[in-house]
């Protein structure tokens, strides 16, 4: 066996693993601190803690306290959850590159599906439709729309639906419905990196300059947090639906897609409201 195959092999392998580790780290954390803001009770006779709630875990007792206001004083051990995010994003880049891009030609392009679309071509669409995809979305966060409850879920799903429409009319069937998962994959990265953890660290700065932070950094922050929540299940499902060739390779994939992330959307949303005691 040749050395440089088989180690490129080893490093394939080890993505692979290192990718799914740190994408169950960051789900992990999603779940848990969503469950605890749908959970913890409502502190009304205190001005600085919101909410509050006991956890047991492992024998012990932890005591969980949401504040209203920044603390007066920081521990030196603050905890800042943002390394499971951006190293689930690295190494599935590192994925994409190394297995997809890298075999472009064989991988993505389906000549029967679209003969005019070269390799080089194939690889410029893809990063597009991420990045693209991202700014669309990013977009219309920023709008009137966001504060619509049903219409701005519906105008995503709509514009997902055409999205996922369209690069089924430009790759092959696998790759189409798995760039859906790598689209949706990036926009919940770039929630954390452009909005969510910089709210944060403008909002600890803002503590530690004894100065009044915006709320609206909060609540930002926490909106767009919890759209990486409710996306979860259907990004977890397509990344692992390689494994199941007759959802991808039916004419259909486009329509099954769009069914499985209302459906998927919707469960997410009814844990959620059920850790509410809303139903």
């Amino acid at each position: 066996m040749e050395l440089l195959p088989y180690t490129f092999k080893w490093i394939e392998v080890l993505l692979r693993w290192s990718h799914v580790l740190f994408a169950i780290l960051w789900v992990g954390n999603s779940f848990l601190f969503n469950y605890l803001d749908n959970k913890l009770e409502k502190n009304t006779t205190s001005k600085e803690v919101d909410a509050e709630g006991i956890l047991q875990h492992s024998g012990w007792f932890y005591r969980v306290e949401r504040l209203n206001t920044v603390p007066e004083k920081f521990s030196k051990n603050l905890i800042i959850f943002k390394w499971q995010s951006y190293l689930t994003f690295i190494t599935g880049m590192l994925l994409l590159i190394i297995i997809y891009y890298a075999n472009s030609k064989i991988l993505m392009i389906d000549k029967r599906v679209n003969e005019n679309i070269t390799p080089l071509m194939g690889i410029g669409i893809s990063i597009f439709s991420i990045v693209g995809s991202w700014l669309i979305y990013d977009l219309i966060c920023k709008s009137k729309l966001i504060n619509k409850k049903i219409i701005f879920p519906v105008v995503l799903l709509i514009i997902g639906a055409v999205i996922s429409f369209s690069l089924t009319k430009i790759f092959g069937s696998r790759f189409a419905f798995l760039s859906v998962g790598v689209i949706l994959g990036c926009i919940m990265f770039f929630n954390v990196f452009f909005v969510i953890i910089p709210n944060g660290k403008n909002i600890t700065s803002s503590a530690l300059n004894k100065e009044k932070f915006d709320l609206n950094l909060s609540i930002s922050a926490k909106t767009r947090s919890v759209h990486n929540n409710v996306i979860t299940f259907l990004v977890l499902f397509v990344m692992l639906s390689g494994h199941a060739s007759f959802i991808w390779i039916n004419q259909y994939n486009w329509i099954i897609l769009t069914f499985l992330a209302i459906t998927l959307g919707l469960l997410r949303h009814y844990f959620n409201l059920r850790a509410k005691k809303k139903i």
